[in-house]
């Protein structure tokens, strides 16, 4: 296993930057946000590390300069839309930034792209399922075709009034992954398991390793708090940002001693990226790296450097 990040947590620096400060704290890669460059539509959204607008191959060529230079891998490209939104021009907009990524993860022999499936919040899974299939079955086919593995990130983004009741993004449980596998049984369609996801809804977060151990692309370190006093007063109705809060690893309730035992049972080999999205390191440049220090800190007790 390599120890990573998301580069998302440092927005105001660049991808050499982003490198170098992984290279400093002894993180093994780097997740590398994509996003196209404009107007941030959420927190962590927005932010493009590699612009792949127009990518060639001399660009390619600096990027794998920089890997070189500072030892640190690459271990996926992200970009995080909901290419389910009823808004069909909208949608477009994401499919063809998708496409574009892949073919670019390829170009830069990273081979892995991780996403949103999306989703209409306002409808059911079933009603969801159609579009689901006509959208994600010709993507699939398309990073076949250029063999790039695709990691389903499982947040249900369901934390908003604009996100409600749905959620957007349909990846959600376990239940919902075997109806994805079983229809698209590529190969290159997987996950981005996050464990934090699992936790808020009160879903056995280590047990879904072994079940879906041949879908296990790439895996994202995120703890997560309840706060079981909002908890009592708001119930489990309310919007999850009323009652729980995302940590570093270790500061909440993921298991990581049997989480990484669980890894190591199935063989993973892959990266396992911290996401910081603590809002106690927000507040300076500072604080979000002292936050990438404590986390490769915590989590080198469970992974060690290769």
């Amino acid at each position: 296993m390599k120890l990573g990040f998301v580069s998302a947590i440092l927005p105001d620096l660049t991808l050499e930057e982003v490198l170098n400060v992984a290279a400093k704290e002894g993180y093994d890669c780097v997740e590398v946000m994509c996003w196209p460059k404009g107007k941030a539509v959420r927190r962590y959204a927005g932010i493009t590390h590699i612009d792949i607008d127009k990518f060639t191959q001399k660009e390619a060529i600096q990027v794998k300069s920089l890997v070189k230079k500072y030892g640190v891998g690459i271990s996926a490209l992200g970009y995080y839309p909901n290419p389910l939104t009823p808004k069909s021009k909208e949608a477009k907009v994401y499919i063809d930034h998708l496409k574009k990524l892949i073919k670019v993860s390829a170009l830069l022999d990273i081979y892995k792209v991780n996403t949103f499936v999306g989703r209409d919040w306002t409808k059911s899974t079933d009603d969801n399922w159609s579009q689901f299939l006509k959208t994600w079955k010709p993507l699939v086919k398309f990073a076949e075709k250029h063999k790039v593995k695709i990691g389903i990130e499982n947040c249900p983004m369901l934390f908003t009034k604009d996100e409600w009741p749905g959620g957007k993004n349909l990846a959600t449980t376990p239940a919902i992954w075997k109806r994805m596998f079983a229809a698209i049984s590529s190969k290159y369609f997987g996950l981005n398991y996050d464990p934090s996801h699992l936790i808020w809804q009160h879903i056995d977060h280590i047990k879904p390793i072994k079940d879906f151990s041949k879908r296990l692309f790439h895996v994202h370190a995120k703890d997560l708090r309840i706060d079981y006093e909002k908890l009592n007063e708001v119930g489990i109705m309310a919007y999850p940002n009323d009652y729980t809060n995302p940590k570093l690893p270790g500061l909440g309730e993921v298991d990581w001693g049997n989480f990484f035992s669980a890894l190591n049972n199935i063989g993973f080999k892959g990266a396992v990226c911290v996401e910081v999205e603590d809002r106690a390191y927000e507040h300076s440049l500072k604080a979000r790296k002292a936050a990438l220090q404590q986390s490769a800190t915590y989590l080198r007790q469970f992974l060690p450097k290769p």
